[in-house]
């Protein structure tokens, strides 16, 4: 992860609240209760701040608000610009872990920076109702007057309407829900559910806090780490911020009118080298030691020759087309803009880019397993006429050998020149140093830290081992995970699309948040024929092997949708919902695939569980990833 240390950055936590805020309430209408650990001292020792890093969930979203003046903003033109605490509350909150826990953990924060002067001018906090109809900017700005003080930026926010509003809680996936009575009149209560969002400087949300791990301490050293980077540091080396290692034109919330694009330009896209045998040397938490064949030891100059080899286009046919160009390494190495892959020219691929990251443990290799070793996988994409159009290994082989740069290297680190064997070994070493691990499940199930992950996403593991089985084929060890049984099962996606008939019509999106329902028959005049997908089967020809599909690892699972073989479901809770309906029914449907009967509650656990495999050292690959020698001219 990197950590920044500018002048003027301010990193931004994103509290999100359920209940309305009174003291005076608390004591006199409710009846005792547990207080959150917000309150009072941290029970455990925290991790020193630097000692550890925090991945990217996501983009923070925008929306329209009000300050106390009544002045109409967007939330992103407060973010960006400081670190920033921004919590949803209601005014009127009686819920002493709710609101009020959101408020006096800022308050508390707030006392510290009084202490650590050199924070101040780092840090924002912001505070959002979600009851505008009450919580006007006057009635706002009476209630800031209680916390806010001079020197501290904190500030205080509504919205004109619910309306506006809607689009930022949905956004934050915040439910709120108006309490009614048993006559049906509005209480004046909301139900929501404690959420706290640090979110950098690159508007990027960097951890999510619920009600047990809200605690300034814990708050305050997450902050502290994103600033730990020495200002030497900074000014030397540059390594991709969260937002980096998204798609070039990122097109999260696409689908929304309310779209705003977030182009990276590729001056920005500035790398940092990284010596990856450390992968090999020491694995991360979580992962083994890697297998390596006793005939391709690595070595740092093997895969730095295969590492260049993976990002020039020259080893494709017309000299357009790289590995990278269809796993695309700040899009989790795979392709997040496209269902199914697209070769040179265009050509189709009727598959999705599975993820490189942690391929140096696959079994098999390919969606349908038909290879298991990744010196002998490269040749396949490099041979397929619609990915990179090579007709034969000899083009291949001769078109290396006549670039000297690479003759030389070859024969320095193999003793020949470059050959069928040498090629698929050196690229192989590259494939096999993208070992990512040590996240926050890693430190909390093998580390045992307790804080590494919150409540909600403990529960989405225990449905994950228990209720939903998902540990059935996503296989988990005593003492490390590669969250897959190298299997491959029907889950009946393969056999919807070779058996369903198609509509005469689809929708198409033209523009953000618009479509238009178009003609099959049209699209098939600008579209290559579908070519139908037996899975397994076309390798084995065994009739029980229709529609069986690799089981895919699910680390990082939340930085490489859209997911299935051919990309059909675009998010993790899509994909969860799919299992939880029993899959899709057919007659070699795998037996482990069955209706779970979770709730909506569950499913967001789940969901929210996924992301904690994201490893923590995903931007140091994609950095050196940056940094790699682009081959695509002499």
């Amino acid at each position: 992860m990197q950590q920044l240390n500018f002048p003027g950055l301010f990193i931004m936590v994103l509290i999100v609240c359920t209940s309305p805020f009174s003291q005076a309430d608390v004591s006199s209408q409710n009846p005792p209760q547990t207080l959150a650990p917000g309150y009072g001292a941290l029970e455990f020792t925290a991790p020193e701040p630097g000692t550890y890093q925090l991945p990217s969930l996501g983009n923070a979203a925008d929306g329209n608000v009000l300050d106390t003046q009544n002045n109409a903003i967007s939330l992103h033109s407060l973010l960006g610009d400081k670190v920033v605490l921004l919590s949803f509350i209601y005014s009127s909150c009686s819920d002493v872990n709710g609101c009020p826990l959101a408020t006096a953990v800022l308050h508390k924060i707030k006392n510290r920076l009084k202490k650590e002067p050199e924070l101040v001018g780092k840090l924002r906090m912001l505070t959002i109702s979600f009851n505008p109809e009450h919580d006007t900017p006057d009635v706002m700005q009476q209630y800031a007057q209680s916390f806010q003080s001079d020197g501290v930026d904190w500030q205080f926010l509504t919205a004109k309407s619910e309306q506006d509003l809607q689009p930022l809680l949905a956004n934050y996936k915040q439910n709120v829900q108006k309490v009614f009575d048993a006559e049906g009149h509005f209480t004046g209560t909301f139900s929501h559910q404690l959420r706290v969002y640090l979110i950098d400087r690159n508007k990027q949300i960097r951890n999510i806090y619920s009600v047990d791990f809200l605690h300034p301490d814990t708050l305050i050293n997450d902050v502290k780490t994103l600033l730990k980077t020495p200002a030497s540091t900074a000014a030397t080396h540059h390594l991709p911020t969260a937002a980096e290692y998204s798609a070039g034109d990122n097109k999260s919330g696409y689908e929304q009118d309310s779209y705003q694009t977030h182009s990276i330009a590729l001056a920005e896209r500035k790398g940092q080298a990284t010596d990856l045998t450390k992968t090999y040397r020491k694995p991360p938490l979580g992962l083994g030691a890697v297998p390596v064949p006793v005939d391709n030891p690595s070595s740092k100059a093997k895969i730095s020759l295969g590492r260049q080899l993976f990002y020039d286009r020259r080893l494709s046919l017309n000299n357009t087309f790289s590995c990278a160009m269809c796993h695309i390494p700040e899009q989790g190495f795979t392709n997040n803009e496209m269902a199914t892959a697209v070769g040179i020219e265009g050509r189709t691929v009727r598959r999705n880019s599975p993820t490189l990251y942690n391929i140096a443990y696959a079994k098999t290799l390919f969606h349908d397993s038909r290879e298991n070793s990744l010196e002998q996988q490269v040749w396949g994409p490099l041979r397929a006429h619609n990915e990179m159009g090579n007709p034969s290994i000899g083009v291949v082989i001769e078109k290396i050998k006549g670039i000297a740069d690479y003759n030389r290297q070859f024969v320095r680190i193999f003793g020949k020149g470059p050959g069928m064997e040498t090629i698929g070994m050196a690229i192989a070493s590259y494939e096999r140093s993208l070992n990512s691990a040590n996240s926050a499940f890693d430190r909390w199930y093998f580390g045992h830290d307790k804080s590494a992950i919150d409540e909600q996403a403990q529960r989405g593991f225990k449905l994950f081992t228990g209720k939903a089985n998902c540990a059935g084929c996503h296989t988990i060890a005593k003492n490390q995970a590669l969250f897959t049984d190298h299997g491959n099962h029907n889950t009946g996606i393969g056999y919807r699309e070779a058996m369903s008939k198609a509509s005469d019509t689809q929708p198409l999106q033209v523009a953000p948040g618009v479509y238009l329902n178009v003609a099959n028959s049209l699209i098939a005049k600008v579209s290559a024929a579908k070519t139908n997908d037996l899975g397994r089967y076309e390798i084995t020809q065994d009739p029980q092997d229709r529609w069986k599909y690799k089981t895919p690892t699910l680390r990082n699972i939340s930085l490489t949708a859209p997911y299935m073989h051919n990309g059909s479901l675009t998010t993790l809770r899509e994909v969860v919902e799919f299992y939880n309906r029993g899959g899709v029914t057919n007659e070699n449907l795998d037996p482990l695939i069955k209706p779970l009967q979770l709730t909506e509650a569950e499913i967001d656990d789940l969901a929210v569980f996924l992301p904690t495999l994201t490893g923590d050292n995903v931007q140091e690959l994609v950095a050196d990833a940056f940094a790699a020698p682009v081959g695509d001219s002499q």
